[in-house]
C-alpha cells in the first residue's frame, strides 16, 4: 500500500483523524524518537483503535485520565479504544507502536471472537492503559507482530492478526474474565474534559475564561478545576497556556514571513510581548530566535547541525526522508548515503518518525 503520512493528525477535539492501515486490514505500525523538549512530548489525544506501545531503548513517561506509567526499555503499554492519552520522553526514548482496530481480530461484529471476547474488553471500565514490565514473553508477541508489519512476507497479515489476538486474549483475561464490564466505556471525569478540551481546541484564539470552560460540561468552576487535576494533572487555564505556546511553535514554523504581532494574535494573546514572555518560559528563547533556528534550512550555507527535525517514511527497500517543515530543506531529494548522514547528523536532539506497511 502506498505510505501514510507519520505523526498526530487531530481534528478540534484532539481526536486523530489519521487512518491506521487500510479497511481491509486496519493495522499500522510506528517507531519514533523523542527528546524532553516540549516540542517533541505525545500531545493529549485518543482515537477509536487500540495501541500498544513498546520501548525499544529509553524511559518515557505516558499519562491518561486515571493513571501515569512509567516506561523503561522493554515495557509494554496497552492502551484501550477511545482513552486520552499523553506521552513525554525522560529525557530521551525510541518508541514502537502497533495501532489496530478491534475489526482486525473479530472479523465481522457478531462473530463470537467480537460478542464473547473483544466488546467486554473494549467496554471495561476497569481498563484504560494496562503496563506489562519488561516481560520477554509480552516483548516477544509484539516484536513478532511489528516485524512482519515491517518485512510484509507472504501472508504477514495471518501473523500479525495471531499475534495481536494473543495479547488481547491476555488482557481479556485480566480485566474480563472474572469481571464481566458494564455497559460504560469511559468514566465520568474523562467524558467531562472530553467536552471541556473540545472548547478549548475550538476556542484558543479568543478570550475565554475558566467558567466558559466549566459551563461546556455542565459543571462549576470547581469541579472543573478538580476534574482537570485529577484527569490530566494541569489546570484548564495551565492547559489552555500550554495550547496556545504549541499552536504558536508551530505557526512560526509554518509561515516564516508571518510578524510576531499576526501569531500572538492567531494564538489567543492580546500583545506581542505577552506573546514573547510566555514563550521564553516554554522555549527558552524569544519567538524571532526559534523561528530563526527552525527556518535555517533555508540557507544555502546552512549545516547539517542545524536541520533538527525530519520525518522519515521507510520502505523496506530504500529510504526517502520529507522534511517535517517543507520550507527549510527537501532530503527527498537527496541520496541514500546523504539521508544516512543527516539521520546521524541529527542525533538525539532530532525527532524522527517512521510508518511500517499497514496493508497490501
Amino acid at each position: 500500500m502506498a505510505l501514510q503520512k507519520c505523526g498526530l493528525n487531530l481534528n478540534h477535539v484532539s481526536r486523530e483523524l489519521q487512518p491506521h492501515g487500510t479497511p481491509g486490514f486496519p493495522c499500522a505500525g510506528y517507531t519514533s524518537l523523542h527528546t524532553d523538549r516540549t516540542e517533541d512530548a505525545i500531545p493529549w489525544h485518543w482515537h477509536d483503535e487500540l495501541e500498544i506501545v513498546f520501548i525499544k531503548e529509553g524511559r518515557m513517561r505516558v499519562r491518561i485520565p486515571q493513571a501515569s506509567f512509567e516506561l523503561k526499555k522493554g515495557d509494554c503499554l496497552a492502551i484501550n479504544s477511545n482513552v486520552l492519552h499523553y506521552a513525554a520522553a525522560t529525557p530521551f526514548c525510541e518508541l514502537q507502536s502497533v495501532v489496530f482496530a478491534s475489526a482486525l481480530i473479530t472479523g465481522d461484529t457478531g462473530t463470537v471472537y467480537a460478542q464473547k471476547y473483544m466488546n467486554p474488553l473494549l467496554s471495561s471500565t476497569a481498563f484504560h492503559g494496562y503496563l506489562w514490565n519488561a516481560d520477554c514473553s509480552i516483548a516477544e508477541l509484539f516484536s513478532n507482530a511489528f516485524h512482519a508489519l515491517d518485512v510484509e512476507t507472504p501472508g504477514y497479515e495471518f501473523f500479525v492478526r495471531e499475534m495481536l489476538s494473543r495479547l488481547c486474549f491476555l488482557l481479556y483475561q485480566e480485566y474480563c474474565r472474572e469481571n464481566p464490564a458494564d455497559d460504560s466505556t469511559l468514566d465520568q471525569d474523562s467524558l467531562r474534559v472530553r467536552k471541556m478540551l473540545t472548547f478549548i481546541h475550538c476556542n484558543f484564539p479568543n478570550d475565554i475564561s475558566l467558567a466558559d470552560i466549566a459551563e461546556t460540561a455542565g459543571i462549576g468552576e470547581r469541579e472543573c478545576l478538580r476534574c482537570f487535576k485529577r484527569t490530566i494533572q494541569l489546570s484548564p487555564m495551565q492547559y489552555l497556556l500550554k495550547y496556545r505556546m504549541m499552536h504558536g511553535a508551530r505557526l512560526l514554523t509554518e509561515r516564516p514571513s508571518g510578524s510576531i504581532s499576526e501569531i500572538a494574535a492567531l494564538c489567543g494573546f492580546d500583545s506581542p510581548s505577552n506573546f514573547s514572555k510566555m514563550f521564553r518560559r516554554f522555549y527558552s528563547c524569544t519567538p524571532r530566535d526559534y523561528k530563526n533556528k527552525k527556518s535555517g534550512g533555508r540557507k544555502a550555507s546552512a549545516s547539517l547541525s542545524d536541520i533538527t527535525s525530519f520525518n522519515f517514511y521507510i520502505r523496506p527497500d530504500s529510504w526517502t526522508a520529507i522534511s517535517m517543515y517543507p520550507h527549510t530543506f527537501h532530503p527527498a531529494r537527496a541520496s541514500l548515503p546523504i539521508q544516512a548522514l543527516l539521520l546521524l547528523s541529527s542525533g538525539l536532539r532530532s525527532t524522527w518518525r517512521c510508518h511500517l506497511h499497514g496493508g497490501a
